[in-house]
């Protein structure tokens, strides 16, 4: 009896044994892959990113970035590139690999023996006036050798003369008005910076028989009405001296013009110059508001309307030519123009750290290198933030501390200043990798235009990561007070489903890199930046933007005194960053998109339904369509929220990414804008129509209502159903798969 007690015992006991021992070395021995298929973002990770990003490091890279002037393809840009490369490819805090691609690109650049000027010519041909050829120097940077003298980019050569009238700011509405009591066939035209694109300022002008454009910065747009470098302008402050000039491409389309949708490599098919469309048909050349102020105030003519007064110290004038009793009674003005346009080798620097698990997935970061002179904010303000989250992540990769989930590349973009030129050839070379791979992109061009609070531009499915990144994040010099919470004081809306919140701004133009990945992919996109207090000035963008005194002095005296501000910017685009790159399932929200569609939604029905109507055009598939989003987005979003997906397969995680992943190249329609290069994008295609709605709709809806013609109307229906059958395929994606 107790043998058998005994033998059982033994048995039960060798059983046990034997079950914990399958079950211990089962699970140790499981493939390492299916603990790290359920990984999500580490928290306390993001935490140690934060605490590592340093300003000190910033300010370090900024005076170098900014040490000569890095025009495109210049040697200082050159060098910059070299720089980078060496920062990527260093052994303690440099990237998996890094690595540059090259571009024959066609740019355009002032003569080097010939400079371009602007006169007043007597009647007897004597020069009474001779515009500056350099801006003022008030610290060495501006007398740097490789300082470009300032000059419109792509306008051609050419040397017209003729009576000067004052057009505002260079609209066709400006053109027109002028033409109803002035002849302008023969003139040049002066206009300010705002209202047109530099390139439409010139466009515009030549259908009314302008043969010339000046184009200048009001102190009133820029300044604050601020005049005087003796106390008011910089060195002063950080207002524009009257000198200074905002030089810039007068390029409407993005990305190398004789290469449109084709990568521009040696063996590329260009088009000839003479086809290039979206380029000034006329001489152009800017000038500071210090010459502007003396054509101005010596024109003749009737006053100008008061919404075109400005703030220099005279009653603004239209012209044609100048006042009798002026110095340059009689006189005219010649323009004197000589740019040439070049095929140049231009280079993007490319990094990547490689993804643990889904490296076939990538979350893109980037911003430009080149600049018009030093460029300390534009854009190398930016470049300073990307190379120190660069070495922070490098680091923590190079000890074996960390590796993301998905890989992550970044991108030093060559000639933007140009028209994008880098960044749109990128996805032109790898455009069928980055449409089936790219998760989202992340651009940091100004990373501070000054100090006060955050500003983001981006895809609505962006919201939520944004949001909870500024949550994170603390002000600078604020240890209680989120960038989320500051942000929000500054910009904000009411939503439908969360109350007041920060604003996120849309994408809507091409303004920066972002462009070719959301308006020609459909890739979801953000630009991410810092700026200021709009109660305190209304200048349109920071006062030296473009001009020689973008300088390290100017940035570290008026923009970012301490790089606090460069820090936090830092710190939340890298904690977006890690967040797309880490997290199980990417943290996009579809909701969120749901209630913008609604919002132009209502803007449509709002604006246009009657009208429609009585063209017998019905708005009410429109409506169908986007409640059909809605559902879609609601369901998908409960089942992310009611479901432990660290438990699920990983086939259905990658399902429910792709769904995410594709939501905005849903509404990428490449037949919607074919006069349009490049914009594909349905909801977010540039409009000139000032309703915030569909963009295809709310032009083809203006130009409808002006012209009134039946083919119009009839390009009103055609976008109205591009944007139901694009809303629809959208909901689809998000929908279950059949």
């Amino acid at each position: 009896m107790w043998k058998k007690i005994l033998l059982f015992g033994l048995l039960g006991a060798a059983i046990l044994t034997f079950g914990i021992l399958v079950g211990h070395y089962g699970i140790e021995k499981s493939p390492g892959w299916v603990r790290d298929m359920s990984r999500d973002v580490d928290e306390s990770m993001i935490e140690q990113f934060i605490k590592e990003v340093d300003n000190k490091r910033i300010e370090e890279y900024l005076k170098e970035l900014t040490k000569v002037p890095h025009m495109a393809t210049s040697s200082g840009d050159e060098q910059l590139v070299k720089y980078i490369l060496d920062q990527w490819k260093d052994p303690i805090s440099g990237l998996d690999d890094a690595w540059k691609d090259t571009y024959k690109v066609y740019l355009s650049f002032p003569s080097d023996t010939t400079p371009n000027r602007v006169t007043v010519v007597s009647p007897t041909d004597s020069v009474l006036f001779t515009s500056r050829l350099k801006e003022k120097n008030y610290t060495e940077d501006q007398l740097h050798p490789d300082v470009v003298q300032p000059y419109a980019a792509y306008a051609p050569a050419g040397n017209p003369k003729g009576r000067l009238v004052y057009a505002n700011q260079g609209k066709v509405s400006d053109y027109e008005f002028l033409n109803k009591t002035i002849d302008l066939n023969g003139t040049i035209a002066i206009v300010r910076y705002g209202g047109a694109g530099r390139a439409n300022k010139a466009i515009n002008a030549a259908p009314f028989g302008v043969i010339g454009v000046l184009v200048y910065t009001d102190p009133k747009d820029i300044n604050d009405g601020k005049l005087s470098d003796v106390n008011e302008t910089y060195p002063n402050s950080w207002y524009l001296p009257p000198s200074g000039v905002e030089r810039g491409s007068y390029n409407t389309y993005f990305g190398d013009l004789l290469t449109p949708y084709l990568a521009a490599k040696d063996y590329t098919y260009r088009i000839k110059e003479a086809d290039i469309k979206g380029i000034p048909p006329i001489p152009t050349q800017p000038i500071g508001f210090e010459d502007a102020s003396a054509l101005i105030c010596k024109l003749g003519g009737s006053d100008a309307p008061s919404l075109w007064q400005g703030s220099f110290k005279c009653t603004y004038r239209l012209g044609p030519g100048f006042e009798p009793n002026s110095i340059f009674n009689n006189s005219e003005v010649q323009l004197n123009v000589y740019n040439k346009g070049e095929l140049k080798n231009s280079d993007n620097v490319m990094g990547v750290i490689r993804g643990s698990v889904e490296p076939d997935r990538y979350i893109l970061y980037g911003n430009h290198r080149d600049s018009w002179v030093h460029g300390a904010i534009d854009p190398s303000s930016g470049t300073a933030v990307m190379l120190e989250i660069t070495r922070v992540l490098g680091k923590m990769v190079k000890a074996g501390r960390w590796r993301p989930r998905r890989s992550i590349i970044f991108g030093s973009w060559g000639a933007e200043e140009f028209g994008l030129i880098g960044s749109t050839e990128y996805t032109e070379e790898y455009y069928s990798k980055l449409r089936d791979r790219a998760v989202a992109y992340i651009n940091v061009d100004i990373s501070v235009f000054a100090n006060a609070t955050l500003r983001v531009q981006g895809s609505p499915a962006a919201q939520s990561v944004v949001f909870t990144a500024t949550k994170q994040v603390k002000s600078p010099g604020s240890p209680s007070t989120s960038v989320y919470d500051n942000w929000i004081q500054y910009f904000n809306r009411s939503s439908p489903a969360y109350g007041i919140i920060p604003n996120l701004g849309y994408l809507t133009g091409a303004g920066s890199d972002y462009a070719a990945f959301m308006h020609f992919l459909g890739i979801t996109s953000m630009d991410i930046a810092y700026t200021y207090d709009r109660s305190k000035t209304q200048a349109r963008i920071y006062p030296a933007y473009h001009t020689a005194y973008d300088t390290f002095d100017y940035a570290a005296r008026y923009i970012d005194p301490g790089f606090t501000s460069h820090q936090t910017v830092a710190r939340t685009a890298g904690n977006v960053l890690l967040r797309l790159a880490d997290s199980l399932v990417i943290p996009f929200n579809a909701v969120d998109y749901a209630e913008t569609l609604e919002q132009f939604l209502n803007t449509s029905l709002d604006s246009y339904n009657t009208r429609l109507m009585e063209k017998g055009i019905s708005m009410e598939p429109l409506k169908t369509a986007v409640a059909k989003f809605r559902t879609a987005a609601n369901s998908l979003s409960r089942l992310i929220q009611d479901t432990d997906l660290t438990k699920e397969t990983p086939l259905r995680i990658r399902r429910i990414n792709d769904q995410l992943m594709f939501m905005d190249r849903a509404f990428v329609d490449p037949m919607a804008f074919p006069d349009k290069y490049h914009y594909r994008h349905v909801i977010w295609a540039s409009r000139s129509s000032g309703v915030v709605t569909f963009p295809g709709l709310a032009d083809a809806f203006a130009r409808a209502v002006s012209t009134d013609s039946a083919s119009d109307w009839d390009q009103v229906h055609r976008h109205l159903t591009i944007v139901i059958q694009t809303i629809e395929g959208a909901a689809h994606t998000l929908e279950e798969v059949i």
